[in-house]
């Protein structure tokens, strides 16, 4: 009988996720991050970064990561799962490659990499592999240990990421007034990209009409609305709707936008919405300006009563969903077959990213995939 731990061969796992300004001096520096390349002007960054100064120039991302840290530690141990959890950023600190330096000082050399991007896409996915190409390139460069690093499969569909938002969702129906609520529709929101990012994410054969990015959420937004109808008797129309566009304005973006829809649904003359924010992970910015402050804003002008789902963020089921996806990786590179969880008809997603996955417009080295420089 083999003593090898349960999450034999990997020896960490890592937190990977986007990292936000923690301070008004933060924001222009980490706008510079995020766009640095493109050219744009300082003064043009500090016009963007408005979202961020009306909240004292604090995104709450950071703090939330640090909560969701904190659960999966709590689960990892109250389970016996012996494996330390770090924590690094591609745009703030603790920058990836600093994080990475640290593990491998530590001995650590098969690490397991958790993103807070559930969903296939350049921009939630293959953009972070890019990421952690660069920062083993670092390492190499410096002549230090270079960790093997495997992602964790997309979880948009395991039931510890669907069930919070149902419960979520189900919290927001209830806060809508009595008379509105069984005739409420549901807006399950997301991330807008580009189409052509869109049409060409996940593997190469689904690619066209959205590919993955849009399948997925249109499985989860299905999965959720069919347990909200079993729990409470009541079919809620729903759509798929975007939000926080970015890209200039002749390129086309996913639509509709969440504030056109909430025009379009008053014009309807529907009673009220339900926001669902499936496409996030935690109440970062993105969700605590576009919806609680810009579709709220809209909606009150409307005189359209909505409300607005919670996040997963740091809730004990993701956390013990993460355990169970690293044990299931780790049994599956040990050559078992485990069992894979997964809601909805999609099924579960790949373990290992394959060429032309989510590409690149510039082709670049990705990290954790078929195509990884660093297998």
């Amino acid at each position: 009988m083999s003593d090898q731990p349960a999450h034999a061969p990997y020896d960490a796992l890592l937190l990977l996720s986007f990292g936000g300004p923690e301070g008004p001096d933060d924001v222009v520096p980490f706008l510079e991050n995020v766009t640095r390349g493109r050219g744009i002007p300082r003064e043009r960054l500090k016009e963007v970064g408005q979202h961020y100064f009306l909240f004292g120039g604090v995104s709450p991302i950071n703090e939330q990561n640090r909560a969701l840290l904190a659960a999966l530690r709590t689960d990892f141990a109250a389970n016996g799962l012996d494996l330390p959890v770090y924590w690094g950023n591609r745009n703030w600190a603790p920058y990836l490659t600093d994080t990475l330096r640290e593990l491998a000082a530590a001995g650590h050399r098969r690490v397991l990499t958790l993103t807070t991007s559930a969903y296939a896409s350049y921009s939630g996915c293959r953009q972070y592999r890019e990421n952690l190409a660069d920062a083993l390139a670092a390492l190499a460069a410096e002549g230090l240990p270079v960790p093997r690093v495997d992602k964790l499969r997309h979880y948009f569909n395991h039931p510890g990421f669907i069930e919070p938002m149902v419960d979520a969702t189900l919290t927001a129906l209830a806060a809508l007034p009595e008379e509105v609520r069984a005739k409420a529709r549901l807006a399950f929101t997301t991330h807008s990209i580009p189409t052509a990012a869109a049409d060409s994410s996940g593997p190469a054969e689904g690619h066209g009409d959205g590919g993955a990015y849009v399948a997925q959420h249109l499985d989860v937004a299905r999965t959720i609305a069919a347990e909200v109808r079993t729990r409470t008797g009541v079919d809620h129309s729903w759509d798929l709707v975007y939000q926080s566009r970015s890209g200039a304005p002749h390129i086309p973006w996913l639509e509709p936008d969440i504030c056109d829809h909430l025009e379009e649904m008053h014009r309807a003359g529907v009673p009220g919405v339900v926001m669902v924010p499936i496409g996030f992970v935690s109440d970062h910015m993105e969700v605590k300006y576009d919806l609680d402050t810009e579709a709220t804003a809209k909606a009150a002008e409307l005189g359209l009563p909505v409300t607005r789902a919670a996040t997963v963020g740091a809730d004990p089921r993701f956390a013990a969903a993460v355990r169970e996806l690293v044990l299931e990786r780790a049994a599956t590179e040990r050559g078992r077959q485990p069992a894979r969880c997964a809601l909805g008809a999609l099924g579960p997603s790949h373990d290992l990213c394959p060429a032309g996955c989510c590409p690149a417009r510039t082709p670049r080295p990705a990290a954790a995939g078929a195509d990884s420089p660093y297998a």
